[in-house]
């Protein structure tokens, strides 16, 4: 069996912690941006999640984070919320936003584009199925693009305020 990564070892300990204070957790990142390491923790719940939240489950996780100890080097943690603008990452992120605006964007150009915007159709078996505006349809393995992230701008929505 593999070794477990740092993530995964990260949500092995705060996973139980958020469930039982009634988040979701969305989403956990542990990135390196110059010389300085991140732990960046993603949280939701129904209604949203606010600075409260934040600060109640950052306090939470201090002590059970630095007795487990699964992170060798030192870091800089951040807890938020995934954003109105927030990236879908697991299956059921994908499943539970069917319907709804996404971006995406792919590795690889596709007939010489990577940015796609539109409604997405379907996700099955990691496949994305996205709706454009034209009413034609692009579909990509999850593996193969950069991002796919929820689109809170309707310029439908734009221009019936102008």
């Amino acid at each position: 069996m593999a070794k477990p990564t740092t993530v995964q070892r990260v949500e092995e300990i705060i996973k139980p912690i958020a469930d039982e204070m009634g988040y979701d957790l969305w989403n956990i990142q542990f990135a390196k941006e110059g010389s300085d390491w991140y732990l960046r923790i993603f949280l939701d719940k129904d209604g949203g999640v606010d600075m409260n939240d934040c600060v109640d489950f950052t306090h939470a996780i201090s002590k059970p984070l630095d007795e487990a100890d699964p992170i060798s080097q030192s870091y800089m943690m951040e807890v938020s919320s995934p954003g109105v603008e927030r990236e879908l990452v697991k299956d059921e992120h994908f499943k539970k936003y069917i319907g709804s605006p996404v971006m995406m964007r792919t590795i690889r150009a596709i007939d010489g584009v990577r940015d796609f915007n539109g409604k997405l159709a379907s996700y099955e078996n990691k496949e994305i199925t996205v709706e454009l505006q034209d009413g034609q349809t692009v579909t990509v393995n999850k593996k193969d693009t950069s991002y796919v992230k929820l689109d809170d701008f309707d310029i439908n929505d734009f221009s019936k305020e102008l």
